[in-house]
């Protein structure tokens, strides 16, 4: 043999979980739980995935915290909500059965999580939804990698970080296991009750995005990990992908913070997280809303009634490049830097200080004025007594950015109702960004989370869960994502570890 060639080893588990975002801790916990013997494989450097960038709310009804403040709710009414949220052509695209499975067991998730660590506020408004049901976790998304991660060591999971998947193991129709690279070579994995596939999307996939969703295939996404990696393993040997074309995105969010906020930055020991539960649940809003103001400034995106209203959006040559009525947000990766400014004059500025013209918000949290990026990012606030001044403070041409404004004006059609910008001071916001937050195309599971096939039939011991599994339900609004992570990451868990102990 070569020098340099490694010498493949073989190992052996009851249960291989692909993925260490929220969904395959989860998986990995609950397998662990249910007895079985476990490995997770990760290919980056840490755990975390797409959760620990998220907003970090989780969606659930009948919640203690529901009940402590006499909100009666249930999850038949939490499944007639979540078609609210949907067109009549998304709604007919929709998984039912798995929408059902994420109503009735989504409020004991929530339970699993606070019983190993995690803290959480609320219940939250957020129409359409006709009760409050959003909990928010405290001290921010990164508190799921912490305590997920804890326990998976608590409970002995063999976790490999940097770890590659090659391809999936088959014996038949059954999956057996898995071919990969875990660090210290390449390895054969034999997973005696299952493998489960908990990759994520595939919204930073360039092939998948060309062949699904062209129109948005330039445009980057929130998480550039989310490669689609275990969509492709199962589609090599059977698996295939329900509403591929459906997605979240892309949208305008702003420019994260040159220095992390130092709410992202604090720990979730419970030392820090149970007084600010017990000011969130407990005192007024305004004592601590600069505290919140200060996160919502760092995560979220302006809201698109600033361009209905009358902002242009220009690039760093100073140029409008788009109309701002019909998807801009298509035309943002195709600029120079792939960024964008807001630009609006003093009239706009001044309606947006107050409600109901917000230029952010944290559903049922609070909502993000002017004067609040102001005060808390001025790296994103620019305002001159001039279209010259502003220039010069954004470091675009003066004569292009003036050219563009007077264009703007002239050339409004009749009927539109943006009164154009005529009146200093003037004002940008920016630069923003185009991302895609999810797609929603999963892996076509049963209830039960196993993989099949075009024809229906199972793929004995392939699991999926989180986005690779979603199976085509579809999660609109805030915190049905990760509750879907969590929710089918512990039920596969458990029925691949039922599996092992049946083999």
């Amino acid at each position: 043999m070569a020098n340099n060639q490694a010498v493949r080893r073989t190992e052996a588990f009851d249960v291989v979980v692909i993925g260490g975002g929220g969904s395959g801790m989860a998986a990995a916990i609950s397998a662990a739980e249910n007895g079985a013997r476990v490995i997770l494989l990760e290919k980056n450097p840490h755990l975390g995935g797409t959760t620990r960038l998220s907003v970090g709310s989780i969606t659930a009804t009948g919640t203690r915290f529901q009940k402590a403040k006499g909100i009666a709710d249930t999850p038949d009414e939490h499944f007639n909500d979540m078609s609210l949220f949907l067109s009549p052509e998304l709604a007919a695209k929709e998984n039912l059965e798995l929408r059902r499975v994420l109503v009735d067991h989504v409020p004991e998730t929530l339970e699993w999580l606070i019983g190993i660590g995690l803290c959480f506020y609320g219940p939250m408004p957020e129409p359409p939804h006709q009760k409050p049901r959003m909990h928010n976790v405290l001290p921010n998304s990164r508190a799921y990698a912490y305590y997920l991660e804890k326990e998976c060591r608590r409970q002995g999971v063999d976790i490999r970080l940097n770890a590659r998947v090659d391809r999936l193991l088959r014996d038949g129709d059954r999956i057996t296991g898995v071919e990969a690279h875990d660090g210290r070579g390449p390895v054969t994995l034999q997973a005696r009750g299952g493998v489960i596939i908990a990759s994520g999307d595939f919204s930073a996939s360039a092939d998948f995005k060309r062949e699904h969703v062209p129109h948005a295939a330039h445009v980057d996404a929130i998480n550039p990990a989310s490669t689609g990696d275990g969509h492709q393993l199962a589609q090599r040997v059977g698996g295939f992908i329900k509403n591929p074309e459906v997605m979240w995105g892309p949208s305008l969010r702003f420019k994260a913070p040159p220095v992390e906020t130092l709410l992202r930055r604090l720990p979730p020991s419970r030392w820090v997280t149970r007084p600010m539960q017990f000011a969130l649940m407990n005192l007024p809003l305004w004592m601590f809303r600069p505290f919140v103001t200060r996160f919502m400034t760092a995560s979220l995106a302006p809201e698109p009634s600033m361009l209905r209203a009358g902002a242009i959006l220009v690039n760093r040559r100073g140029e409008r490049f788009a109309d701002e009525l019909s998807r801009p947000e298509l035309q943002v990766p195709h600029q120079p830097g792939k960024e964008a400014f807001l630009v609006f004059d003093d009239a706009l500025a001044k309606a947006f200080e107050d409600w109901p013209n917000f230029v952010s918000t944290a559903p049922g949290v609070a909502y993000a004025y002017l004067r609040d990026y102001k005060a808390t990012r001025p790296d994103l606030y620019h305002e001159a007594p001039t279209l010259a001044g502003l220039a010069d403070r954004l470091g675009v041409p003066a004569q292009v950015l003036e050219r563009q404004v007077r264009d703007f004006n002239d050339q409004l059609p009749p009927g539109d109702t943006r009164p154009g910008l005529r009146r200093g001071p003037f004002y940008a916001l920016g630069p923003v960004l185009s991302w895609i937050v999810f797609t929603e195309g999963g892996l076509a599971v049963t209830v039960r989370h196993e993989v099949t096939q075009t024809d229906g039939r199972v793929m004995p011991g392939l699991y999926a869960a989180g986005s690779a599994g979603q199976g085509g339900t579809i999660l609109a609004g805030h915190g049905h994502h990760i509750g879907w992570a969590m929710t089918s990451g512990r039920r596969a868990g458990r029925f691949a570890a039922e599996r092992a102990r049946q083999a």
